[in-house]
């Protein structure tokens, strides 16, 4: 449920986007990223991930510190009542422009315009530096003009303790959360037309629910207020997997959808065509 830039095999994903008003921040979306990666490249690898936001730094990366398994209390919550989907809907540079920077195991790079990713390479260091294909790099400019495109690069070595990701950000559109889930773990481009086979958990949240919407999600007693901030009371979610296939895309869902608990609504979105 990611875009590698190298051969690699990823399960038991877990993702989630929340619709948040912060105090200092105002509205804005949280998206948790987590699975398990076997880089199976001969070399470094990294995985893309394309973000529905124009203003992303690395103060908006999330440290989950202790609390590394903050989605898996989240899946947690909702195990007993998500049920498994069978009805889903399909939905017909310069250097200087990336930032890089460290984020738990990652070395990442963030990019407006993914073409100019390639000229920012060298300052990963050369342990964690993937082999980008240009062609990839192409697919997401075309694709995703308006996003930003975050390449997480890890080492063999690192893929295997890595924490979940969690970033907060002003959303392109206030009154959808999407997650990113397009899928293709050989360094090339995402194939629009195939229908790809899904483990994932993915879970949505808003702080404007009423009080009985969701599942509770319990958090430890120690988590740090500026953290407990960017994190829902409750959440809803549904697992996709047990031999399932889907079209290629991303996962969504309306606001409105998600506040009356239409998790039948939850859509495949292909990115546009051009």
């Amino acid at each position: 449920m990611c875009i590698s830039t190298g051969e690699a095999a990823f399960s038991g994903t877990m993702v989630y986007s929340g619709r948040q008003h912060h105090r200092v921040h105002g509205l804005v979306h949280v998206l948790g990223y987590r699975n398990t990666a076997v880089n199976l490249a001969d070399g470094p690898n990294a995985m893309l991930l394309h973000l529905p936001t124009r203003q992303l730094t690395p103060q908006h990366f999330l440290s989950v510190g202790r609390a590394a398994d903050i989605l898996d209390r989240m899946v947690a919550a909702v195990e007993q009542v998500a049920a498994t989907a069978d009805g889903i809907a399909w939905m017909s540079v310069e250097p200087q422009s990336v930032q890089v920077f460290d984020h738990d195991v990652y070395t990442v790079l963030l990019a407006d315009d993914p073409r100019a990713v390639l000229a920012a390479l060298w300052r990963v260091p050369p342990h964690r530096r993937p082999d980008l294909d240009p062609d990839l790099l192409d697919f997401y400019a075309e694709h995703f003009p308006d996003h930003t495109i975050a390449v997480c690069c890890f080492d063999n070595a690192d893929a295997q303790r890595a924490k979940p990701l969690l970033l907060w950000y002003p959303p392109l559109d206030p009154d959808r959360l999407t997650v990113p889930a397009l899928d293709s773990h050989t360094g090339k481009a995402p194939d629009l037309d195939a229908a790809v086979p899904v483990d994932h958990w993915v879970l949505f949240s808003t702080d404007q629910a009423p009080s009985d919407w969701g599942a509770p999600v319990v958090y430890p007693g120690d988590m740090r207020h500026r953290l407990r901030a960017f994190l829902p009371t409750a959440v809803v979610g549904r697992h996709y997997g047990r031999g399932q296939t889907l079209p290629n895309g991303d996962f969504t869902i309306s606001h409105r959808d998600l506040l009356t608990g239409g998790l039948d609504r939850i859509e495949r979105l292909p990115p546009a065509r051009r």
